[in-house]
């Protein structure tokens, strides 16, 4: 008896922790960054890139995979830097590695700090795209940055998600050995021979 309660609750806290919102954060602790969405475009002056297909995926951001292609893209800048607002930002898309543009908008300032470039279409040809991000300075300078990300590959199941469908399969049958006798009865028993081996 002890012992499944102390299954149960160990299994209701790692439900707990798959389920918490801390766990699935995007970034990383005090010290350290693994967000790979972004450019730096100058020496720890960063821009933040997320990608969206809201006809396709409604409710998922993408950054180096975009799994469609001939769907509505959009690609949201957000800067992290106030200083970024008053200067002019060009946005650039090519194919690679032909180098052909698929999308281009001209210099301007984005005083929001957010920007959105609608792909209607999105990108048309599957494989590897890289997105330019040409920093205009009031003193004629112009600073690059460049992220490439990959296109129409799909959405694959991550292997975070397979253990999530594990665990949850693994919880309905915890749940059904508690509730069902005859169940419970023939693991018991499977569990006895095992021992005895």
């Amino acid at each position: 008896m002890r012992s499944s309660r102390i299954l149960r609750n160990g299994l209701l806290g790692l439900l707990g922790l798959i389920f918490s919102s801390a766990v699935l954060a995007h970034g990383g602790a005090a010290g350290t960054d693994t967000d790979q969405c972004k450019f730096e475009l100058e020496k720890d002056h960063w821009i933040h890139y997320t990608a969206y297909q809201p006809n396709a995926y409604p409710a998922e951001e993408f950054c180096g995979n975009i799994p469609d292609t001939n769907t509505l893209t959009q690609l949201v800048f957000d800067y992290q830097d106030q200083r970024y607002r008053g200067m002019a930002i060009e946005f650039e898309v090519t194919k690679e590695p032909e180098g052909k543009r698929v999308f281009f908008q001209a210099a301007e300032k984005h005083k929001s700090g957010t920007v959105i470039l609608n792909l209607p279409q999105g990108v048309q040809e599957a494989g590897k795209h890289l997105i330019h991000i040409t920093l205009l300075q009031d003193n004629g300078e112009r600073l690059d940055a460049h992220m490439s990300f990959k296109a129409g590959a799909g959405q694959p199941t991550s292997k975070a998600s397979y253990g999530l469908y594990a665990l949850v399969l693994f919880a309905g049958l915890y749940i059904f050995y508690l509730s069902n006798a005859g169940f419970k009865r023939k693991v018991d028993e499977m569990i006895g021979k095992a021992k005895e081996i």
